[in-house]
């Protein structure tokens, strides 16, 4: 391949571990892009990883797949970052927001520099503070830098909701907004079964019992996968498969995704969290504000002076 000549719809993911070769895997058997870099501090498990997918593709949508380095992402499209350490036993999570955001500084000015019309999508945890910090110092608009934020919580709310109803999760609509962690919310006024609203579907059709006992569900659905096979990374890359594709194929489609709030948003802002938006060829085209009750707005409120004191910590 001519170094560096483009041959149409290119992403680069940075971290060639689980959840980023999990995201690679899933992108090339969609066919979401025609040209794959990935880019891993281990050369060597970049290196495999690109080549054990790209000896795939006959058997899907053809895709050159490859490894390399930051100058390599020349004409990004798209840049997936899943850079950063887990958290290990005994580490406060204001510990590992430093350690990762630490990481986060370093790697996003010598990416940049070589993509900087891409759009980014952050999916290192924790996302939202550290799709915050990757707007720090770089000249990227906020509209440009997207956190895969609630999009997998809201996945889990729908598979849970689905499990309990013994419905089809296409006919389930519900969303996890604010934090991707402890302090997110799910909005009921907005979620809705076979056409019902919520309560209505549990008054008219079948009791679905306690809402908090639901949400606990949902919220503890990563730690249940994590306490079985000691991490999570097919679920989240197909979520950030469906970010992708938004971008890649401008499909417009609505996502929660984490972005940095203005103030517009219920009086949230300088804090990056999940509300609906339109994701397309642009990155966040627009955002929607659903009509929440007062009850509502007043956690996702809370969901983000939780976020608050996590970047005051780490950043301030």
């Amino acid at each position: 391949m001519e170094k560096n000549k483009k041959k149409g719809k290119k992403v680069t993911i940075l971290g060639a571990g689980n959840v980023g070769a999990s995201i690679a895997f899933a992108m090339a058997i969609k066919g979401l892009c025609s040209e794959m870099l990935l880019v891993d501090i281990n050369k060597s498990k970049a290196k495999g990883e690109a080549m054990d997918i790209m000896q795939g593709n006959a058997f899907c949508p053809t895709c050159d797949i490859y490894d390399g380095d930051y100058e390599d992402a020349v004409n990004s499209d798209l840049v997936i970052i899943t850079v950063g350490i887990a958290r290990k036993p005994g580490q406060t999570r204001i510990d590992l927001c430093k350690t990762n955001v630490g990481i986060m500084s370093s790697v996003m000015p010598q990416i940049t520099k070589y993509a900087p019309n891409a759009i980014y999508l952050v999916v290192s945890n924790p996302v939202d503070v550290l799709t915050y910090g990757a707007l720090q110092g770089t000249g990227l608009t906020p509209d440009h830098v997207i956190g895969s934020g609630t999009v997998l919580d809201s996945s889990r709310l729908r598979t849970c909701l689905a499990n309990h109803t013994n419905l089809n999760v296409k006919n389930i609509h519900a969303y996890v907004f604010g934090e991707h962690g402890d302090s997110s919310m799910v909005p009921w006024s907005l979620s809705s079964i076979a056409g019902m609203k919520f309560d209505e579907y549990c008054s008219d059709v079948e009791d679905l019992g306690d809402k908090d006992a639901i949400q606990q569900e949902v919220r503890d659905g990563g730690a249940e996968v994590i306490k079985c096979k000691g991490a999570t990374y097919y679920a989240i890359a197909l979520s950030v498969n469906q970010i992708a594709e938004a971008v890649l194929r401008d499909t417009k489609a609505v996502l929660t995704v984490s972005t940095l709030q203005d103030g517009s948003n219920y009086g949230v802002k300088d804090v990056c969290l999940s509300l609906p938006c339109v994701i397309g060829a642009n990155g966040v085209e627009r955002k929607i504000i659903p009509p929440m009750t007062e009850s509502e707005i007043e956690k996702f409120r809370k969901s983000g002076d939780a976020l608050h004191s996590v970047i005051d910590a780490v950043f301030h």
